[in-house]
């Protein structure tokens, strides 16, 4: 089944605001702002199905209006169930000149058997802010599907001005590949990724990375790599055991972010 969500923003005085939203079953978009003043959209993107289900095709696209603020969030794990074809999911997000948008989702946790391919492409303008995250889990551990899926292949993109400034490519087939040697999950079960981009003009990124780095110090039981990248942007690599900690690190190290 395809399924389709569209969201553009717009800007009233000095609030944003959902200027279109558009979506197909299963989603649906709820506006969760708190704070009636809050110059930031929250928005959070729910869903009717229980997860992706064999030959589900969604097709997310989201502008972010110049001059605006959004906070996507997720209603749950994404869980992506049996497949004999497998499942894909496409997601375009643009954001205009001075723009800023963040997008935490919950983790994905593939069943046994379960096939899917992610892409995202992200379109920076100048003086934009972007957070973004994925966190993949090895599966329903407690139902002994610790990497029983078939495989997930998942390509994110970042785009300025034309010019590609990231592209990272993570393939995981299990029959296929052996997590538990070196360079690869070694022993760990989730793993995650962690976007940071600001392009507005000279804003250096080191005592971030920085900040960063004495954060995820102090988190047990996770092994974290910082990277810079071009583009003024910062990856962070994560492997651990919980997706709940692993998405609880994001959420701190975005609060971090927009202090």
């Amino acid at each position: 089944m395809i399924s389709e969500l569209k969201i553009l923003t717009g800007k009233r005085g000095a609030q944003t605001f959902l200027q279109s939203c558009y979506c197909t079953r299963p989603f649906k978009v709820a506006n969760i702002r708190e704070e009636r003043h809050d110059p930031v959209l929250r928005l959070m993107m729910m869903s009717s199905s229980p997860g992706m289900l064999d030959r589900d095709h969604y097709r997310l696209d989201i502008t972010v209006a110049a001059g605006t603020s959004l906070h996507l969030q997720t209603q749950a794990y994404q869980r992506l169930f049996h497949m004999e074809t497998g499942a894909r999911q496409e997601m375009r997000v643009e954001l205009l000149p001075g723009s800023s948008f963040t997008f935490l989702p919950h983790p994905l946790v593939p069943h046994e058997k379960a096939t899917y391919t992610g892409y995202t492409n992200i379109y920076l303008s100048d003086n934009c802010r972007l957070i973004w995250s994925e966190i993949i889990t090895c599966g329903r551990r407690l139902n002994g599907e610790v990497f029983r899926f078939t495989k997930l292949h998942s390509v994110t993109q970042v785009y300025k001005d034309g010019q590609l400034l990231l592209r990272d490519n993570l393939l995981m087939q299990p029959g296929s590949n052996d997590f538990q040697a070196m360079g690869w999950m070694e022993g760990y079960t989730h793993q995650a990724t962690f976007l940071f981009f600001d392009t507005q003009v000279a804003t250096p990124l080191a005592e971030t990375a920085d900040l960063l780095y004495r954060y995820l110090e102090t988190q047990l039981h996770m092994l974290a790599g910082i990277t810079r990248t071009h583009g003024n942007g910062i990856l962070v690599r994560l492997l651990g055991y919980s997706g709940e900690q692993m998405y609880a690190c994001h959420q701190q190290l975005a609060a971090l972010l927009q202090v």
